[in-house]
């Protein structure tokens, strides 16, 4: 009975194997009829995850460039905060050096651009009724200019020697 039993196992473990490998070729078969459909049904699943792999790079995307313009505003606000601070400071010293220096200040050059500005225009509002008088006394020699004419000159007296 033993060679029945062995048979029997034998012929299972056939049958198996034999079945095992029709479904291995009904599912290439399977696979051969489908593959097409299945082909484009992952190429569509691979768009829709492209579409948003790519929706959500650009979003990203577009928040770091969001961030640097900030960062970029800011700095440069304070960098122009910064400049104006370093251009006081150097102008306050520099305005020390020339006052220690004895520089009249900036003020001080235009006080007196105004002063001189108004004497000048009281010299011109004196001097113009008087031009007519002044030209008139300058036409008639005045006396030191009339004595010394007459006199001859001493400076060049030949002495005896």
């Amino acid at each position: 009975m033993a060679a029945s039993d062995d048979e029997k196992s034998t012929d299972r473990i056939k049958d198996s194997a034999q079945q095992i490998w029709l479904a291995g070729l009904g599912a290439f078969a399977k696979m051969q009829q489908e593959g097409s459909k299945a082909f484009e049904a992952l190429v569509k699943d691979g768009v829709g995850v492209q579409k948003r792999t790519q929706q959500a790079a650009e979003e990203t995307l577009a928040q770091a460039q969001a961030r640097m313009t900030g960062f970029a505003n800011e700095f440069s606000n304070r960098a122009a905060g910064g400049w104006g601070k370093l251009e006081n400071i150097f102008e306050d010293r520099v305005a020390r050096a020339l006052e220690k220096l004895g520089m009249p200040s900036a003020q001080e050059v235009a006080a007196l651009q105004a002063r001189v500005e108004a004497l000048e225009a009281e010299l011109k509002r004196r001097d113009s009724p008087a031009k007519p008088a002044r030209a008139a006394a300058r036409k008639t020699p005045t006396r030191k200019a009339a004595d010394t004419a007459s006199k001859p000159s001493q400076r060049h007296k030949p002495t005896g020697g």
